[in-house]
């Protein structure tokens, strides 16, 4: 039986004398202690200055159940125990979930951090009954919005209408919304949509799980130490007693807990004259009535000071929603496409990693996070350079990983898919990254290449790699000018390239495409050989082209014979 003081209360409301008895009831009983011990120069729980701002709840009131004073489970055993065992220690299964997403999300956005699950769960429990023992739909959204007390400076806060009642009904004061009990001034910023649905749901657990835990790590914090933990939880709330409340369910969670079926967790007493209606689904304003109105009793005294608002009696407590049969725990994640995934260096992967999410009765289950992981000893990544992503399943139960871009270390790897917050077995796929290739290289131009003996050939040879008709980047070619088209060997005569040196070489091996598939082959030199000759390119992958070298010798100019210059005739002698 949990120890209860003061049940749900406002801020303020439970003494320092009643938080010290639980405290040392606690630790008479050798539990999880409430606080951390203090080392070095920490500040002790009682002794921790709240940050200023406006709290996340609006320092609405909170759940001051303590834990049993027995142990959720034996020391060493795990923290996904089955569900059997403290009935206190059971989190319902789809905000166990959300909580353990949580988690797992953050640890990959910001490992120095350091939230864990268990805390979240802490203030899950104080706030709302974890969700008023899981009540919530397989999407994990509330059956019915889960509200706190009007804030309207009398009793609590006061907080002017910030969202025109968009999450809270109210348009004229702020009220605190959902399982983790943000206002909506906070929620505007803190707000996350954890579950792929497009939406930023306060009244989402999974949405409400990730908002909390982003914000007990705001600053920097790293809620390893004391020091920053004490100050997130009190961000939360401005009061040492839900500090020192907080701690005592995050100890004792971390000492054990284990899943039970949604809309079966613990609720936490409201049978006494200081709690809400049970089973009430949507917490009731507080309406005051005004001292000396006739006909009217003061409200009675509560320990500590004040009194409590109450709610007229002519107002009766809202009907909760008809029972449900939770859903079957998801039973198994399967693969739904295929197993081996190929790429080439610097491309994308056309294929995508997709897995189908089943529940026990052998149904599809929508909706729910999926982790996509890239292990292995190569570059290949997702988008933005990650190597882990989560993505929710569709209305058929399944869900493909973003897509994958290959990166220059050639090998295998493998992308295991696994369905966050359940331990169940992982699906695995393959994944190959093959080195850049194109099936086909061609000249650019159709211009025939001439050179005179010992002399270099004028034109640039340009020619251009594909890959199934696009520009294949990067892609390794060998050029060759070979014997002929039946021997392939390089040619010990004819034309040639130079090396560093300036000697004489007719191969080529270190030749690669430009972004645009393009290449641009070095001057080539022709020796003193005349005829035609064979250029012979290959890529990697099979493209390949030959082209003709021809060496012509200048024609030399002919002389026409000298005509000899005409030879006078001698006129004939008179006869004599």
């Amino acid at each position: 039986m949990a120890a209860q003081f003061g049940r749900r209360l406002r801020r303020g409301a439970t003494t320092t004398a009643v938080a010290a008895a639980a405290v040392a009831a606690l630790s008479a009983s050798q539990a999880p202690g409430i606080t951390h011990a203090t080392t070095g120069d920490s500040q002790g729980a009682s002794d921790v200055t709240p940050p200023p701002g406006t709290p996340v709840t609006g320092n609405s009131p909170y759940y001051t159940d303590l834990p049993p004073l027995n142990t959720p489970g034996k020391p060493g055993t795990s923290v996904d125990l089955p569900a059997t065992g403290t009935a206190e220690a059971g989190i319902p299964a789809t905000v166990l979930a959300a909580y353990k997403q949580a988690e797992q999300t953050i640890a990959a956005s910001d490992p120095g951090c350091h939230v864990p699950w268990q805390l979240l769960a802490a203030i899950g429990k104080v706030e709302s009954g974890q969700a008023r023992g899981g009540k919530v739909d397989a999407d994990g959204t509330t059956f019915s919005p889960i509200l706190g007390p009007v804030l309207n400076g009398v009793g609590f806060a006061n907080i002017s209408d910030t969202d025109n009642g968009a999450f809270d009904g109210d348009s004229t004061h702020d009220r605190a919304v959902g399982p983790m009990q943000f206002i909506p001034s906070t929620w505007a910023t803190w707000g996350q949509d954890a579950n792929g649905d497009g939406r930023k749901d306060p009244n989402n657990i999974y949405d409400a799980a990730l908002a909390a835990g982003r914000y007990l790590c705001a600053g920097d914090r790293d809620l390893g130490v004391k020091a920053h933990l004490d100050r997130a939880i009190l961000g939360y709330n401005h009061s040492q007693e839900y500090l020192r409340t907080v701690l005592s369910w995050f100890e004792y969670y971390k000492r054990g807990t284990h899943e039970v079926p949604d809309g079966a967790g613990v609720l936490p007493d409201t049978s006494g004259p200081d709690s809400f209606p049970a089973g009430a689904e949507t917490l009731p304003s507080p309406s005051p009535t005004p001292p000396g109105t006739p006909g009217t009793t003061p409200p009675p005294a509560k320990p500590g000071g004040g009194t409590k608002p109450t709610t007229p009696p002519t107002t009766p407590p809202t009907t909760p929603p008809p029972t449900t049969t939770p859903p079957s725990p998801i039973a198994r994640i399967e693969r739904a496409g295929a197993a081996e995934l190929t790429a080439m260096a610097g491309r994308d992967f056309a294929e995508k990693a997709t897995v189908r999410v089943k529940n026990a009765a052998g149904r599809t289950v929508a909706k729910q996070p999926v982790r996509f992981e890239i292990v292995g000893d190569t570059d290949a990544r997702f988008a933005g350079g990650k190597t882990s992503t989560v993505a929710a399943t569709g209305a058929d139960g399944t869900v493909a990983a973003p897509v994958i871009k290959a990166g220059e270390k050639t090998g295998t790897f493998t992308v295991r898919a696994s369905v966050v917050g359940r331990t169940l077995p992982p699906v695995s796929f393959t994944g190959t990254v093959v080195p850049r290739a194109a099936d086909a290289i061609r000249r650019t131009s159709h211009e025939v290449l001439t050179a005179a003996p010992g002399a270099e050939f004028a034109q640039a040879v340009e020619l251009k790699a594909t890959y199934k008709g696009s520009a294949a980047e990067g892609v390794p070619v060998t050029a060759t000018l070979i014997k002929s088209a039946e021997d392939p060997t390089a040619n010990d005569k004819g034309p040639y390239f130079k090396d560093a040196e300036d000697k004489p070489v007719r191969t080529l091996t270190d030749l690669t495409t430009r972004a645009d598939g393009l290449l641009t082959l070095p001057k080539i030199f022709a020796d003193g050989q005349t005829g035609t000759f064979l250029l012979r390119l290959t890529t990697a992958g099979g493209g390949t082209v030959t082209i003709e070298l021809k060496v012509v010798a200048p024609e030399t100019p002919t002389t026409p014979p000298a005509t000899p210059p005409a030879t006078p005739s001698t006129p004939a002698s008179p006869a004599a």
